[in-house]
């Protein structure tokens, strides 16, 4: 069972949806109980970094998906989701993340940009991992952000996108993985990635 946390910011049903499709098991809940007895957590989220932060410490799940995740059970991050797993974030302010990846969320600056970045576009690869089984060179993901991630650690990005500079699109450390793009609004390549996380959290399982 994939718990799907609900911090009151999220596209929750479609996630779950995405998942359905794919045959594995969800559940949306804010149950720290629940999280921790699931198999795997997915964090989603729309909206502003510092609200949800807010949301996520005043329910308490912080510190749920932080000894979850350093525990060993996979962790996917989708969007705002996977922003929200880095050190700290500019938007409207500088707020503290969960701490999971080392970096920041900065702002597109480059004035010849329209952001939000919304639509669609390629993924590139910076580096092979099992995540990427199956995606190719070029294969077009669907977009929505204002912000992006700067990690310091350049082994972390799997795949990044050019949107006026290089744009994490996919990272992954161990058994916590971050999607920038929606996954389960793109179309097949969205499907296979979402199929190799679970992939990913059967074999923690030993499956």
């Amino acid at each position: 069972m994939i718990a799907i946390i609900d911090y009151g910011a999220g596209n929750l049903n479609s996630v779950s949806k995405a998942l359905k499709k794919i045959g594995a098991e969800s559940i949306i809940t804010s149950d720290p109980d629940v999280i921790k007895s699931s198999a795997a957590m997915i964090l989603p989220g729309v909206g502003s970094f510092g609200a949800a932060m807010s949301n996520i410490r005043g329910m308490g799940l912080d510190q749920t998906i932080k000894e979850n995740s350093r525990a060993g059970k996979p962790l996917l991050g989708i969007c705002l989701g996977m922003q929200l797993l880095f050190d700290r974030s500019f938007e409207d302010g500088e707020w503290e993340g969960l701490g999971l990846l080392r970096g920041d969320i900065v702002k597109f600056e480059n004035p010849m940009l329209k952001i939000p970045h919304m639509g669609w576009n390629q993924l590139i690869l910076n580096r092979n991992a099992p995540i990427g089984a199956g995606i190719n060179q070029g294969d077009y993901v669907y977009f929505v952000h204002s912000y992006f991630a700067v990690p310091r650690d350049t082994d972390d990005v799997i795949f990044y996108t050019e949107y006026g500079t290089q744009v994490p699109a996919v990272v992954q450390k161990d058994l916590l993985v971050g999607m920038q793009f929606h996954p389960e609004k793109s179309a097949d390549t969205g499907m296979r990635l979402l199929q190799n996380f679970i992939d990913l959290v059967r074999k923690a399982e030993g499956v």
